[in-house]
């Protein structure tokens, strides 16, 4: 049962948890539309939507206003269709109720089902769920868990895993080019690269099975609260190239994310 505070506020410890279940729902609501045939459309960014995206992001925001209604909330459909808020308070949440889209479109597994929680600029409580594969990732008390979807054994404890030796994994874009890939394994150390879709990258490094997800590129927030969030509590980081806090709520930007490097454990 969740845990409340004295002035009806869910408590942090229990939030993770009630949006593990929120990102399952949307999941169970999306998967059987992928690999269904489904129409694109396009947004003004000429990037792809789905009835899929629509519809998960209209059960997520249905739940959240039902058990958190003074909690703002930005997301991506929305903001796509209305615009970004031109302000916004201490405490919102993000949601991507589809991130991965083209992943999802091609008929990929890479796609998941992200709600983020920021306070005061920072990440602090979020879930992520991989519908294909039925993973969830999520907050709870200062840690990271992870839960099988629709199964009853109880989360497990996840963490980052020290930096391998002559053997740490990049997680990257499948668009990326030969020469970037280069760059960056010099730039940053690395010696085996995967490419991969979507938030889910956040949360390999969180579970220890990768090291390194450097983006030299552009995403909005809330494409990475949510697993930045999962990523914190299993003991990894999420920083700006110069190891600089990487912050929330940059209305002024249109809520648009400069580079970052999300990494597991330090070298042992």
């Amino acid at each position: 049962m969740s845990e409340t505070m004295g002035n009806g506020a869910v408590a942090d410890q229990a939030m993770g948890e009630i949006l593990a279940d929120i990102v399952e729902e949307a999941a169970r609501l999306i998967l059987p539309l992928w690999r269904s045939g489904l129409e694109v459309h396009s947004k003004a960014d000429e990037s792809p939507v789905t009835e899929a995206d629509r519809r998960g992001e209209t059960l997520i925001l249905q739940r959240l206003a039902e058990r958190f209604p003074d909690i703002p909330v930005i997301s991506e459909e929305d903001a796509s269709e209305f615009g970004t808020p031109d302000t916004i308070g201490a405490r919102f949440f993000l949601v991507d109720p589809l991130d991965g889209t083209k992943a999802f479109v091609r008929g990929d597994p890479h796609f998941t089902v992200n709600i983020g929680l920021v306070e005061h600029g920072r990440a602090t409580c979020g879930a992520v769920c991989a519908p294909p594969s039925g993973e969830t990732w999520f907050t709870r008390g200062g840690r990271a868990f992870k839960r099988m979807m629709g199964e009853d054994a109880p989360a497990q404890p996840v963490t980052v895993r020290p930096w391998p030796a002559d053997a740490a994994i990049a997680l990257v874009s499948h668009t990326m080019k030969e020469e970037t890939a280069q760059k960056l394994m010099a730039e940053y150390g690395f010696h085996l690269r995967e490419p991969m879709d979507s938030s889910i990258k956040l949360c390999r490094i969180a579970e220890g099975a990768a090291d390194i997800y450097p983006r030299h590129g552009p995403t909005m927030e809330w494409d990475v609260a949510a697993g930045h969030a999962v990523l914190e509590a299993a003991g990894g980081s999420f920083l700006t190239p110069e190891g600089e806090v990487f912050r929330y709520g940059k209305a002024q930007d249109g809520f648009r994310n400069g580079w970052f490097v999300a990494r597991g454990g330090p070298a042992t």
